[in-house]
């Protein structure tokens, strides 16, 4: 299932012209997962955590703070060298730092980032972060404190941000959160969530406009998945045309940039389909892969290669401590 032009080249040559003739596939520990073609080894080696808990000053429509409860909070009594170290010791090597956002849209980490060089240096772990629409003042503290890489969505719509989000916020203030991160050096991985207006495309080629005019290091699809116990528990996932469609574009916007498909997507044959789709428009990677997706990509003459960590990560080096390639069956 792929998406080509008369007399262009379609977006699987343009990505295998670019990058060769691998797939990548990643299973961080985010959650309980395994297929028949991969039963990851260590599924605390990347760990989500919050300093939050489960507190969010937003309560998104699509989420209402139920992301945050499968996350490691860090405690009253520890502070976020303390939990690493605790992680660190049960087998973890690398942490996704999040948490619910407060009322301007970012993401409380200031207060946390002198530990990171610690946690980097001390205890060899790779820590992203998930940050939000941030200020001039964060984005400054994430450089300083040498963080791997910086997550955050990007929105197209303003009518999302306002009845989706609830931010008092525009698609100028996510440009400019880019912006910032760029300016200060920083690895930036975007999002972009399809579908996220109420099922429905709504902002999603803008935010990927704004995603393209800035020097970010990878960018990551996801697609809607509604949540039991929000206002989007009912409604229903974007169409998989219409999704199959912007992996195309992306691949072609971004020819020489990693494109992955991340961690969440509806289960079921819809995520099979979005799987191969992926795999034939062009995309670099593919999160929690679907059973069979692996054998798929030999199919199409693409080498798949495993690892066990976020697909965010995607310029870390072979051989990196902690961070090897998993060996495919």
């Amino acid at each position: 299932m792929s998406t080509t032009l008369p007399g262009t080249a379609s977006p699987f040559q343009v990505r295998r012209a670019a990058f060769g003739d691998v797939m990548d596939f990643y299973a961080p520990g985010l959650k309980r997962w395994q297929t028949s073609e991969w039963q990851p080894s260590n599924p605390r080696r990347f760990l989500p955590v919050s300093v939050t808990g489960s507190a969010c000053a937003l309560s998104c429509d699509h989420c209402q703070s139920k992301v945050l409860e499968g996350m490691v909070s860090v405690r009253a009594e520890e502070d976020l060298f303390a939990l690493a170290r605790r992680l660190r010791a049960q087998g973890s090597e690398g942490l996704l730092v999040s948490g619910g956002s407060t009322r301007t849209g970012g993401v409380p980490l200031l207060a946390h980032l002198k530990h990171v060089p610690r946690i980097r240096e001390e205890l060899g772990m790779k820590v992203i972060v998930h940050s939000g629409v941030v200020s001039p003042e964060l984005a400054a503290g994430l450089a300083d404190s040498g963080v791997d890489g910086v997550m955050l969505d990007i929105i197209g719509a303003d009518e999302t941000i306002h009845d989706v989000y609830h931010l008092d916020l525009t698609v100028a203030d996510f440009d400019r959160a880019l912006g910032l991160l760029a300016g200060q050096g920083l690895r930036i991985i975007p999002h972009i969530v399809l579908g996220l207006h109420y099922g429905r495309f709504l902002g999603e080629h803008r935010a990927l406009e704004i995603v393209a005019s800035h020097p970010v290091s990878t960018i990551i699809l996801v697609v809607l998945v509604p949540l039991v116990g929000t206002p989007m528990a009912k409604v229903p996932p974007p169409p998989v045309g219409d999704v199959v469609d912007f992996f195309a574009t992306t691949r072609l916007a971004a020819p020489d940039t990693p494109v992955n498909l991340g961690c969440a997507r509806p289960l079921g044959p819809m995520k099979t389909d979005l799987d191969q789709a992926a795999i034939d428009n062009g995309l670099n990677g593919i999160a929690y892969p679907a059973e069979g997706a692996i054998a798929y990509a030999e199919s199409r003459g693409l080498a798949p290669r495993l690892f066990e960590y976020c697909c965010s990560l995607t310029w870390t080096g072979e051989g990196e401590a902690g961070f090897a390639r998993v060996e495919v069956a």
